[in-house]
């Protein structure tokens, strides 16, 4: 329950540093495994992205809906921004979209740099 209160914390505090344009996307986090919308961030992709490789990890422009959920594994040496989300090393994310909106912000494992979030009604 801490490490919960702890993520939503965070979550909620990248959302606001990230730099985002954002439109009242709430999440909160999710219980189980496993979700509607699943990435992995592979060991290496930081010294990937020294070397200047490109990394297309996750899409530019995620649509989803209220309810649905996104988990991404970080499997990676080091922490990444991934629009409104934090992923530190070794862990795994799970949110919920609790309500419509739309944020576009930073992503260190996108050739753009950018991730647009668009959460609408079911």
């Amino acid at each position: 329950m801490r490490r919960s209160l702890a993520l939503v914390v965070v979550l909620s505090f990248a959302a606001t540093a990230c730099g985002g344009d954002d439109e009242g996307i709430d999440v909160t986090a999710a219980a189980g495994s496993g979700g509607d919308f699943e990435y992995t961030i592979p060991a290496g992709a930081g010294e990937a992205l020294d070397r200047g490789e490109p990394l297309e990890i996750l899409p530019a422009r995620i649509d989803a809906t209220v309810g649905q959920v996104i988990e991404i594994v970080n499997e990676d040496d080091r922490g990444h921004l991934v629009g409104p989300f934090f992923v530190g090393v070794g862990e795994t994310l799970r949110q919920q979209f609790v309500s419509p909106g739309e944020f576009t912000g930073i992503c260190t494992v996108h050739p753009s740099g950018q991730l647009i979030l668009v959460v609408e009604e079911p």
